[in-house]
């Protein structure tokens, strides 16, 4: 069993607590917060300590990872933390805002020989496992194109003043909230992307980032793919990938953090539509448990580094591009 502590507890923090309560693969054992002194009825709820000072945790030997659950900017240094004291991470996405801090962790993470973790709990979807599988055996034929949206109007009373409204916390509107999970999708399932355009819209909602963005994006095996997300309206998922043999679609009923059905469609030249219906699944579980696993050497976590740093490189180039900066290119080994 691996002992975890949350770093962060927002609603996400929670959350992840509440969910890993029923995992036979990780206990979370302690937590910190900035404000620990309010978290009383987090501790009488999951009998779990909290603490404000972050060092003392990691010099703890009985915390064996962490999972960070804080604002974007704080990540690295948090990160860089926790591998120099020898604990697993588990990061909230996104990663880092940029290629170079992205890179760093995955780099320092790797030299103290921890696990890096990553909140995309969407690819343990089994709607996006199964069209994973279908990429892999060749029933679309050639992959010519993919869309992805997330959108919803969870985060609408979120306070102007919170980082998730910030133009450097949380750039190019709901990327970094929603948006992002779809880049992965496609980098898994894609590789590198080669080229990035981007716009974001203001709106209705108060603050500096926006709240409407999009974005197309070649990638370097040559599908192109397109994801929107919107940050205010109601929930909306939708994954497609288009094939010269079939497409297939899959949309969710609900967001990965409440139960229900998501239904899967696949389209033949010439035959009629089949249609899957998949009951949910708790995907934060299955990614943290893997995460898990792999932290005590009996499983091989499914996040490449290559990944994880690609996924960074879409967002950088999201920014640059929304920013006015056109079509943002990417080399291969970006």
């Amino acid at each position: 069993m691996l002992n975890a502590a949350v770093i962060g507890l927002g609603w996400w923090g929670k959350t992840i607590t509440d969910r890993m309560q029923a995992s036979t693969e990780m206990q979370i054992t302690r937590a910190v917060d900035l404000f620990p002194e309010k978290q009383g009825d987090y501790t009488a709820k999951y009998g779990v300590p909290v603490t404000g000072d972050y060092a003392e945790l990691l010099a703890d030997p009985d915390v064996h990872a962490v999972i960070l659950t804080t604002p974007n900017s704080l990540h690295t240094a948090q990160i860089a933390a926790a591998a120099n004291a020898g604990k697993h991470v588990f990061c909230e996405k996104p990663l880092a805002l940029n290629v170079a801090e992205a890179r760093a962790s995955v780099a320092l993470c790797q030299e103290n020989k921890v696990v890096l973790g990553m909140g995309h709990e969407r690819r343990f979807e089994l709607a996006m496992l199964e069209v994973e599988r279908m990429i892999r055996d060749g029933e679309l034929g050639e992959i010519m194109h993919a869309e992805g949206n997330f959108s919803h109007d969870k985060l609408i009373n979120v306070p102007v003043t919170d980082w998730r409204r910030s133009a450097t916390e949380s750039p190019a509107a709901g990327y970094t909230a929603m948006g992002i999970h779809l880049s992965d999708a496609f980098v898994n399932l894609f590789g590198p992307a080669s080229e990035v355009q981007a716009m974001t819209a203001k709106r209705v909602l108060p603050g500096d980032n926006g709240d409407v963005v999009s974005a197309l994006i070649r990638f370097h095996s040559g599908p192109t793919a397109y994801l929107n997300a919107v940050l205010y309206t109601p929930l909306y998922l939708r994954f497609t990938v288009f094939g010269t043999k079939a497409w297939v679609e899959y949309l969710n009923e609900t967001h990965p953090d409440t139960p229900g059905p998501s239904t899967l469609t696949v389209q033949v030249t010439g035959l009629p539509p089949r249609v899957i219906t998949y009951d949910w699944t708790d995907s934060v579980r299955a990614n943290l448990d893997l995460f898990a696993q792999a932290a005590q050497g009996r499983a091989t976590y499914s996040f490449t580094p290559e990944q994880l740093v690609g996924n960074i490189a879409i967002l950088e180039a999201i920014v640059a591009s929304a920013a006015g900066g056109g079509s943002i290119l990417l080399p291969k080994d970006r």
